[in-house]
């Protein structure tokens, strides 16, 4: 079927018309959302919320409530700086403007010896209460009708118009308040008086309390009903001369014969002692001027505190002076320890005069004394009498040199009429006093008395050395100290065996490692050294070798070297961790003594190690259950025939009065042999040459405990025959030669070693030298 042109037109015609409608209508609505976007954005960012955007076609319209005309137009204007100004319409509305309010009413009135001056703001309408003017008259303004009440009782002074007024009515109150403020005005001179349609304020100055009291009165009087009146009327003080206290407490109670103070806070401090001291009721306390201190109030109640501990007496401060005066019959030990707590307690200011009346009956009050107690915590509290000012400052100095400056309290008195040597006995008690832990010291005209706890077990004896020593001939003394081991700083403190057990544990747990073929200590050994460290920093002063030992493998010299510069540089690594080391010396060993087979792997790990020996104690070597596995021992006295010309030269060599011999070596010693001095016969309960029958030397050392220096070079077994004993586990060879000195060698320093003395190698403390060992035996 064929469609007819005039309808294939007309649909054509119709087609383009819905497109263009749609595009239209697209386009219409992408350009109001993007206005209404923009436009919002901006009012929203300068927090314009209360206008709300709409669009119809290209008008954005503004529609909502500003709260001024000025918000209004700044809308419009931030909207039109987005779209085209041409395109908003302005639907905004309005708030309605308030009426106006009232201003608050007040006035401020000062009135001095000058003159007066007004400030403030009234209501230009009259109260009700004005009287209507004449006919024809001008009403007369509330400024000029106050100025003119004014004038009434100005005398002649100037006043200063500083006043406005405002066109509203004057509010609820007003009236009453302004006439009542005028009053005031006119009964005080020296005033500022505040004036509100709801308050006044009053604040004034009097000549003395009586005119002040009046004033108060006569306010109270013309205070007009349901008007809230805050009055401040102040007196000048009196000056005080003296400023004088007296506090009595007697078998009639605590009271005051006269209290003065400077300040309210002052009187009530003064009060609160009173209180405490046991007055009952009021008093009247002064407020004056004059006060000589402003630590006026921490003396007073001191002294009242003085009195409250005596139980009895009076206490009087005039100025600066202060007079204690205790009843008859004050126990005198008692008297003199609040004496000198409140001698401690008045500021430096005031000067103290104590007086304790003689007993009605004579009887003495009891011995002057001074005592001294020292707490567990250790605190020290010096009581009692002392000469002067200057042995009060000699033994406080020296009590806060002993026992710690913030640890010391002085309460003590002065006493002129001390026996002579009186200083001297209480320096001495002082000193001996430090020797405790806690204790107490009392010195009398005919002793010294120190008791006490001691942690040392020589306190007893240093206490009475002290005192005879510092007393001097024929003066006696007691001494009652005690030792007690808990308060002993050493007591707790190992034994240098248990120390060198403890080091040796430690390494034996976690091995002191180094650089392969290097003296360097490797990082993982950090806390193994930290370890060693923190038990030797617990541990008293030590004579200690730190020994090295290496394997097998490598050259003799070069392990013994290595074996050295290891040993040293633990002990650097020591005094690096802030160890004592001044006892302490390092030494390598070597290969020279194995603790295990150098055949495995396992052996040569466990000989590379850091030993830790007492100089009495041997360097460790194999067991001798091992040796006897091994092989047999050779006796010392075939070695001695074996070896003749080293034999010879032994009486040359230097030879100590005694060695330490190795537990169990004595009995493997052939009877007779030799021809030396020990084969000598001996009687069971004679003593050696030079020796004491209970081990010691004639000049007290013990035998077996040389000092460093004096110890022979020789340590060790196994550097004298390492040969002859063999470690566990390893074959011993076929064929032993016993030691022998070298041809071209005296024989002598092949027994005692090379001398070494003038060494200044760095591996030892700075009093100490290191000792080479002996050379190693030829072998074959």
């Amino acid at each position: 079927m064929r469609i007819p042109p005039p309808l294939m037109t007309t649909t054509a015609f119709v087609g383009a018309g819905l497109v263009s409608i749609i595009t239209a209508w697209t386009g219409a609505a992408l350009i109001e959302s993007r206005s209404v976007s923009l436009v919002r954005s901006q009012l929203l960012t300068q927090g314009m919320t209360w206008v709300e955007v709409k669009a119809s076609g290209l008008q954005v319209r503004l529609l909502g409530t500003a709260p001024n005309e000025a918000a209004r137009f700044r809308a419009v204007n931030l909207a039109g700086a987005v779209v085209d100004s041409a395109r908003v319409r302005d639907r905004l509305d309005v708030t309605p403007v308030r009426a106006i309010e009232a201003p608050r009413f007040s006035v401020e009135m000062l009135r001095n010896t000058d003159g007066f001056s007004i400030i403030g703001l009234l209501p230009a309408t009259p109260p009700s209460v004005t009287p209507e003017p004449a006919s024809g008259e001008e009403a007369p303004s509330p400024d000029k009708l106050l100025l003119d009440e004014i004038a009434t009782f100005s005398g002649g002074l100037p006043v200063s118009d500083m006043l406005e007024t405002a066109a509203f009515p004057a509010p609820e109150g007003w009236a009453a308040a302004l006439e009542f403020g005028t009053e005031a005005l006119r009964l005080l001179p020296r005033s500022k008086i505040s004036i509100a349609a709801d308050r006044v304020a009053i604040t004034a100055i009097s000549d003395s309390d009586a005119q002040k009291r009046r004033f108060e009165t006569e306010l109270a009087r013309m205070k007009p009903a349901g008007l809230q009146v805050s009055t401040e009327i102040s007196a000048p003080r009196p000056v005080l001369t003296p400023f004088t206290l007296r506090f009595i407490k007697d078998a009639e109670g605590a009271r005051f014969d006269a209290c003065s103070a400077d300040t309210d806070a002052a009187r009530e401090r003064i009060l609160t002692a009173a209180r405490e001291a046991g007055m009952e009721g009021g008093t009247i306390c002064t407020l004056g001027l004059g006060v000589p201190s402003p630590s006026w109030s921490q003396a007073t109640a001191a002294g009242i505190k003085a009195v409250a501990d005596l139980g009895t007496g009076t206490i009087t401060f005039s100025d600066a002076d202060v007079t204690l005066l205790a009843e008859p019959g004050t126990d005198q030990a008692l008297f003199d320890r609040v004496v000198g707590e409140l001698q401690a307690a008045l500021p430096a200011v005031f000067s103290l005069k104590s007086t304790l009346p003689p007993r009605p009956d004579g009887a003495l009050a009891g011995p002057a004394e001074f005592t001294a107690s020292l707490s567990e915590q250790g605190q020290v509290q010096l009581r009692g009498r002392l000469t002067d000012d200057l042995l009060k400052s000699a033994v406080d100095s020296y009590a806060r040199a002993r026992f710690g400056a913030d640890r010391v309290y002085t309460a003590t008195r002065f006493d002129e009429a001390l026996p002579d040597g009186w200083p001297v006995r209480v320096l001495a008690g002082l000193e001996a006093l430090a020797v405790l832990h806690h204790g107490s010291l009392t010195v009398r005209a005919d002793t010294v008395i120190v008791t006490g706890v001691s942690g040392r077990q020589d306190g007893r004896a240093r206490v009475s050395q002290i005192l005879s020593d510092k007393l001097g001939q024929g003066n006696p003394f007691r001494v009652d100290v005690r030792y007690d081991e808990a308060f002993d700083p050493f007591a707790a403190l190992p034994t240098p065996q248990e120390c060198a057990a403890q080091l040796n544990d430690v390494v034996v747990r976690q091995k002191i490692t180094f650089a392969p073929g290097s003296a360097e200590i490797s990082d993982t050994a950090n806390g193994t050294m930290d370890a060693l460290s923190k038990i030797l920093l617990g541990c008293p002063a030590l004579q200690l070798e730190i020994a090295g030992h290496t394997d097998a493998q490598g050259s003799t010299e070069g392990n013994l070297a290595l074996s050295q510069a290891r040993a040293e540089a633990v002990l650097l690594a020591l005094q690096g961790r802030r160890v004592n080391i001044s006892g302490m010396t390092a030494k390598g060993y070597g290969e020279g003594v194995p603790i295990a087979d150098n055949g495995t792997e396992e052996g040569r790990e466990a000989n590379r190690r850091i030993e830790f020996n007492l100089p009495q104690v041997a360097p460790a070597s194999a067991a001798p259950e091992a040796n006897a596995e091994a092989g047999p021992e050779v006796p010392v006295a075939e070695a001695a025939t074996e070896e003749p010309a080293a034999e010879a030269a032994i009486p040359e060599a230097p030879i100590p009065d005694a060695l330490p011999i190795p537990e169990g070596e004595m009995g493997d010693m052939p009877e007779g042999s030799g021809d030396g001095p020990m084969d000598a016969p001996m009687e069971d309960d004679a003593p050696m040459d030079g020796v004491t029958s209970d081990g010691a030397t004639a000049d007290g050392a013990s035998v077996g405990a040389l000092p460093a220096d004096q110890a022979p070079a020789a340590v060790s077994p196994a550097e004298t025959a390492p040969d002859v004993q063999p470690a566990a586990g390893q074959a011993a060879p076929d064929q032993a030669a016993p030691a022998q000195p070298a041809p071209d060698q005296p024989a002598s320093e092949t027994e005692s070693g090379p001398d070494f003395s003038g060494d200044t190698s760095p591996s030892i403390a700075p009093t100490e030298m290191t000792l080479r060992p002996l050379p190693r035996p030829a072998r074959d």
